[in-house]
């Protein structure tokens, strides 16, 4: 993907791919918060924040700050220390269980939309 210095990836649309994630109802309500707030369109936003998430070479003060909140939190690690060991298949399918409680993301993003 293309880096560039808004902290948005600009790519075109046949390299894209799509990504259904099942968040809490809050969350999904702060996300859309965030977004209107920045300007921006759902999609664009969470783009945003999570390409500042695993990609420590973006550039950008917005990035910058995205970074800085997900390390306060405990949820970024430096890039030299992410592991590929593959999770064990009940972890696994507790996840999925999990995750299938949720509404799907496209219903999410059509909300923001409207």
């Amino acid at each position: 993907m293309a880096r560039v210095f808004s902290g948005s990836y600009h790519v075109p649309w046949h390299h894209m791919r799509q990504l259904t994630l099942r968040i809490p109802e809050q969350l999904a309500e702060r996300l859309k918060q965030a977004a209107r707030e920045s300007g921006r369109s759902v999609n664009s936003y969470a783009t945003a924040v999570l390409g500042a998430a695993v990609d420590p070479e973006l550039p950008g003060d917005e990035a910058a700050r995205v970074r800085e909140r997900l390390a306060r939190a405990g949820l970024l690690e430096a890039a030299g220390r992410l592991s590929r060991a593959r999770p064990a298949e009940e972890a696994l399918r507790r996840a999925r269980r999990r995750a299938a409680k949720g509404p799907p993301l496209s219903e999410l993003v059509s909300e923001g939309r409207r």
